[in-house]
């Protein structure tokens, strides 16, 4: 049986094919009885509007490609669900690519994405060469989430303060009396920016001479490995900030595989507020960085460059909270 068509449901509600296109569109200009007897034949024919063919007729597709640095982190998660509730109350759907295999397999990260003509494009998270971006923003409306690498002209960014966030955790922790205080350092801006946070406010308080700070991968394998290094060390911190959750998972299993309890010998800070660390077995203290309110503000960026494209490029940064919970607690002997 061949699909029902826009005639059919024009014959079915007793209305013209112009008047059924006209709901379809959402026109206020449509009397509610007939908007409901051309949505009840539509239900009862089973009719699906031809997406392919509006998008030709509007030169829109009404997606928005959203290109994620790496499915594997739980932060995207509320993140994207920001994003996706602000898109789809305008009538808008996400198509998600990951631009760690599409570089696996030699592609332009964005190319999956430009070649089902999205309107807009959202890139979540560090890429290596976020510059590359500018020859794709000079097509369509280009927006950066939680990442803080240089833009290209016209490109708006959104994150949260991560030198804040930093100074938060570092002040936390010496607040409860600890001095040997070790961060696990990330890479990219958002790296940099949370281990120069973390040397900086550790000089404000005199502790210059007590900075450790390890890179990692920001993995949860790269936390385990380097705080098996840290631990090993005859003055071992008593207290470790990790760059964000995974990482942070990390120095727990390091630290139980080590023998030592955490809080009562180890305190241990994360960064992301992930669901890994409000699962109550876990309860990590860690920076909550808004990541659905980036995701909420990344899609009003789009929608506003939708409205008026051109223009300089903008930098909002949301602001970080601590969210403490039970893995950091005074020095011992405090």
């Amino acid at each position: 049986m061949r699909p029902p068509t826009i005639r059919d449901v024009a014959e079915r509600a007793g209305v013209s094919k112009s008047l059924v296109s006209l709901v379809l569109r959402g026109s206020d200009q449509v009397r509610p009885e007939k908007r409901d007897a051309v949505l009840r034949a539509a239900r009862e024919l089973g009719y699906r509007p031809n997406a392919a063919a509006r998008s030709l007729s509007e030169q829109r597709t009404r997606t928005v490609g959203v290109l994620l640095n790496d499915l594997r982190n739980p932060w995207f998660v509320d993140l994207l669900d920001g994003l996706n509730s602000l898109l789809h109350a305008n009538g808008l759907h996400m198509l998600l690519a990951d631009a760690r295999l599409n570089r696996r397999t030699g592609q332009d990260p964005a190319d999956p994405l430009l070649d089902l003509r999205v309107d807009g494009l959202v890139v979540v998270g560090t890429l290596p060469d976020p510059a590359a971006l500018g020859a794709v923003a000079g097509r369509i409306p280009v927006v950066l989430a939680g990442s803080r690498e240089p833009a290209p002209p016209g490109v708006d960014v959104v994150a949260g303060d991560d030198e804040q966030g930093a100074r938060l955790v570092t002040e936390h922790l010496i607040g409860l009396g600890h001095r040997r205080i070790a961060h696990i350092a990330g890479y990219g801006a958002v790296g940099e920016l949370r281990r120069g946070s973390f040397e900086a406010t550790m000089r404000r308080h005199g502790l210059a001479e007590q900075v450790v700070v390890e890179p990692s991968d920001m993995t949860e394998e790269g936390g385990y490995r380097t705080t098996v290094r840290l631990l090993s060390r005859p003055e071992r911190p008593t207290a470790v900030f990790a760059v964000n959750d995974m990482a942070a998972i990390g120095v727990l299993s390091a630290a139980e595989e080590l023998g030592l309890r955490v809080p009562r010998d180890l305190s241990v800070v994360g960064y992301d507020n992930t669901s890994i660390a409000r699962l109550r077995h876990v309860w990590l203290t860690t920076v909550d960085n808004t990541s659905h309110e980036v995701g909420r503000r990344a899609a009003r960026c789009l929608l506003e460059r939708f409205e008026g494209p051109g223009g300089a490029g903008r930098v909002q940064l949301a602001t970080p909270t601590l969210e403490i919970r039970g893995s950091t607690a005074p020095v011992p002997g405090r």
